[in-house]
């Protein structure tokens, strides 16, 4: 057996192996788009990254790999996943019982009351940068005052691609730049930078497009047209009412979880702790909707309280009010939602397995690093680099650790300092996740949303002009430190 495996020579890919794999997937999920259109989510698109994905498999038999190996490579990249595939049910069950206690549809009703359609979108921004700044975590963000902004912009007539896209630009500036997150700890190290160091040097990129995004949906607030339900908010609100027992205490749900989350407890564990603590506060103050979710008359009142909040954790809530804007306000979540997501990011994380196993992903990447003559081509092409490896590889961490890995000895070749390489990596690596639409981030915005990614990708502002600002000051050469110059080192340190 040893003697085979010396004999065995991986032969390094070529460059039509590498794009052989792309322009299939690119092939299929034209056609799937084509043929299928807003569906194409639901099983067209997952059936082109599996079979991109067996033209990656292919390349890399072909070149000398065996079979285990790839199988080794796909079971890897599909591992690293299972923690986002986690807390993705997590938040589907925290969505059902957090409707179905009353936190949810308390959050509509105070926002339908206090924000005006003129100033949403930008209050929607800000308030998610606030919150996923204080927290860490813009996935926490997005999954509890996300939902409740979603849900209050439809009871204000307002565009649910654009409400998407400014909690999404609020809660990635907040991820992005808090030192709690897990991104902005993992770009310094794996750049060789410091963390503090880091976060200063990514205020001349971020700060400017957070403010660009923000005044651009200010502007979209200002020229909106809302529906006709905007100014008859009389009907769903007493709807509200009469459904559910709301009070300021349904919030004490939301207040644990951020709690939580400031102190950095692990994501999943926290979203399953606020889905249980939503069905406790379920049956103490809402046991008429709870036993109208269990629908089964035969059950005994107690029996009826454990099978309704049971369903709400597992299939979400249905809204029967009779009122259309309150039903779909209020009809959703529970971890059977986010089952075709799970197939999605599964399949995804197939192909980016394949392709990373086979050494596709690196092939492209020396290529992109023998055209990077310039500094300003450099790390223009390590932003390319974080985008595309969210493309194929389909998760964000993998878009911050490969091209960390890839192009930290080229920055310090050419004598730039650490803190370059780790702004640009979170510049483009963590920032356009949520833009792909079977990434990770994506696949879970538009599940956690009801949004499909193609619809708020256009509004996501601060996703989309963050990376191109870090390619402008790439090419003027604004804020890009020499090796030699140590950025503010820390009190206390030489």
């Amino acid at each position: 057996m040893n003697e085979e495996d010396d004999e065995r020579q991986f032969r390094d890919p070529s460059i039509l192996d590498a794009l052989v794999p792309i322009i299939t997937l690119i092939s299929m999920l034209a056609a799937s788009v084509y043929l299928y259109g807003a569906d194409s989510s639901y099983g067209a698109n997952q059936i082109a990254l599996l079979l991109s994905a067996g033209i990656a498999v292919i390349v890399g038999l072909k070149n000398g790999l065996r079979w285990d190996e790839m199988e080794g490579g796909i079971v890897h990249s599909i591992g690293v996943s299972m923690g986002a595939v986690l807390i993705l049910l997590a938040v589907g069950s925290l969505i059902g019982t957090w409707i179905l206690c009353g936190t949810v549809p308390t959050l509509i009703y105070y926002g339908l009351e206090l924000l005006n359609p003129s100033i949403f979108y930008a209050a929607a921004c800000i308030i998610c940068s606030i919150v996923a700044l204080s927290t860490g975590s813009s996935w926490t963000t997005a999954g509890t005052l996300g939902v409740a902004l979603m849900g209050v912009a439809t009871g204000l007539g307002l565009s649910p691609a654009i409400t998407a896209g400014a909690i999404i630009s609020g809660a990635y500036f907040g991820d992005k730049m808090s030192p709690l997150s897990d991104t902005t700890n993992l770009a310094p190290a794996v750049a060789g930078s410091d963390l503090f160091s880091h976060i200063r040097h990514m205020t001349w990129t971020t700060m400017p497009s957070l403010a660009l995004a923000i005044t651009l949906f200010a502007v979209l607030g200002f020229t909106a047209q809302p529906a006709e339900q905007a100014t008859q908010l009389g009907g769903p609100l007493s709807t509200l009412h009469e459904t559910f027992n709301l009070g300021w205490y349904l919030l004490i749900p939301l207040a644990v979880v951020m709690t939580l989350a400031w102190r950095r407890w692990p994501a999943f564990p926290t979203m399953m702790i606020g889905a249980l603590l939503g069905g406790l506060f379920a049956v103490i103050f809402q046991p008429d909707a709870v036993m109208r979710l269990a629908g089964d008359d035969s059950l005994n009142a107690p029996m009826a309280l454990i099978s309704g909040t049971w369903k709400a954790l597992f299939d979400g809530y249905v809204s029967n009010t009779g009122v259309p804007t309150v039903d779909e306000l209020l009809s959703r979540g529970g971890m059977s939602s986010m089952l075709n997501t799970v197939w999605l990011i599964m399949c995804a994380m197939t192909f980016g397995g394949a392709m990373e196993r086979a050494g596709l992903l690196e092939r492209l990447v020396r290529d992109a690093l023998h055209l990077a003559k310039s500094t300003g081509s450099l790390i223009a092409a390590t932003l390319g680099t974080c985008v595309a490896t969210n493309v194929l590889a389909a998760d964000q961490y993998i878009a911050i650790v490969l091209p960390g890995r890839l192009y930290r000895e080229e920055f310090r070749r050419r004598n730039l300092a650490p803190v370059n390489l780790s702004r640009a990596i979170e510049d483009a690596g963590t920032i356009t996740s949520p833009l792909i639409p079977w990434n990770t981030c994506g696949a879970y915005m538009a599940a956690t949303l009801g949004v499909a990614t193609f619809s708020y990708a256009p509004f996501a502002f601060f996703n989309l002009i963050n990376p191109i600002m870090a390619a402008v000051y790439a090419y003027l050469g604004l804020k890009i430190l020499p090796l030699e110059a140590k950025p503010e080192p820390e009190a206390g340190n030489p």
